[in-house]
């Protein structure tokens, strides 16, 4: 933290949640107030993922997991309105986005296991129990059950765009007028202008040594987030290892069940970070095919896709 008095300061303060580090950095005149607000905005994070954690035994997501192929299972309501708005993204996205694809993310060996080459019959079994047919909601009873059996939600990039916007809606009910906050600096959002500009510049990442170059001579393109979310999804982000198997850890078209091949990064720039990071996912998964299916969904949409 900088700055005395009645003077601009910067307040930054950091936590680690859902499995990366979020970051939040406000600015304003009192210090007093942006960190009790960081503070509470981080809280957020945390009980986001409280809820929403496939992987944490006691979460509502992780109940649902376990209990919807039984029979109605009444769920939290922001957990209820969570689904709503994923299932939604997921047919804009023509399934390219999809929570569902848990069955794959097992079979994969996705979900904190080590990653394995699949037996093909059993990637197949998977890819069936996959897809928002096999979810009956029910709005007033506020049940959720799976009609597939092995059916699984996972939230995926979805569940830290959602956070990030929680926390955001946190900071500016405390009145925070600017700021900045990331969630592994692969999903930012930005409002109100820092002291040196107008607008947050933001500069997209270039691959790391070993993988192909995406964005040529004149280097990494610059965004200026005004009021607006940012995501990208890379390859090389969620690999581990070398080969076939460790280089597309992950990554996972659930329209086919296998990995995804063509791409390398994607970003998306729109109102929400929820958003942002469903479609960064699906353009990851569809090429510049999905980038055109996204601007007749969203005109005048920013974004950029890196294919080898």
């Amino acid at each position: 933290m900088q700055g005395q008095g009645n003077l601009p300061v910067t307040v930054r303060l950091a936590r680690l949640a859902m499995a990366t580090r979020f970051e939040v950095v406000l600015h304003g005149s009192r210090p007093e107030l942006l960190r009790a607000a960081a503070e509470e905005a981080l809280e957020e994070v945390a009980r986001v993922e409280g809820w929403l954690s496939p992987y944490r035994a006691g979460s509502d997501l992780a109940r649902l997991n376990r209990d919807a192929v039984r029979g109605p299972v009444r769920v939290d309501s922001r957990l209820y309105r969570f689904l709503e708005r994923a299932r939604e993204l997921s047919s804009a996205t023509g399934g390219a986005f999809d929570p569902t694809v848990g069955p794959l993310v097992r079979a994969w060996g996705f979900n904190g296991g080590v990653p394995v080459e699949p037996d093909p019959a059993a990637v197949e079994v998977a890819r069936r129990a996959v897809g928002w047919d096999g979810v009956e909601m029910e709005p007033r009873a506020g049940t959720v059950r799976f009609l597939k059996p092995g059916m699984e939600i996972h939230p995926g990039a979805m569940g830290k765009g959602h956070a990030l916007d929680r926390a955001v809606e946190c900071l500016r009910e405390a009145g925070v007028e600017s700021g900045l906050i990331h969630g592994g600096t692969s999903s930012v959002i930005a409002w109100g202008n820092p002291p040196d500009g107008m607008g947050w510049v933001v500069e997209l990442p270039r691959p790391p040594a070993g993988w192909p170059e995406v964005w040529g001579a004149e280097g990494s393109p610059r965004v200026t987030l005004r009021d607006s979310s940012l995501s990208v999804s890379a390859l090389w982000g969620r690999a581990e290892g070398t080969g076939s198997i460790g280089r597309r850890v992950h990554v996972l078209d659930p329209r086919t069940g296998a990995p995804v091949t063509t791409g390398t990064l994607a970003a998306v720039e729109l109102p929400l970070a929820e958003e942002s990071d469903a479609w960064s996912t699906a353009l990851l998964v569809g090429g510049t095919a999905m980038g055109r299916r996204l601007s007749e969904n969203r005109p005048g949409t920013r974004w950029w896709v890196g294919e080898e």
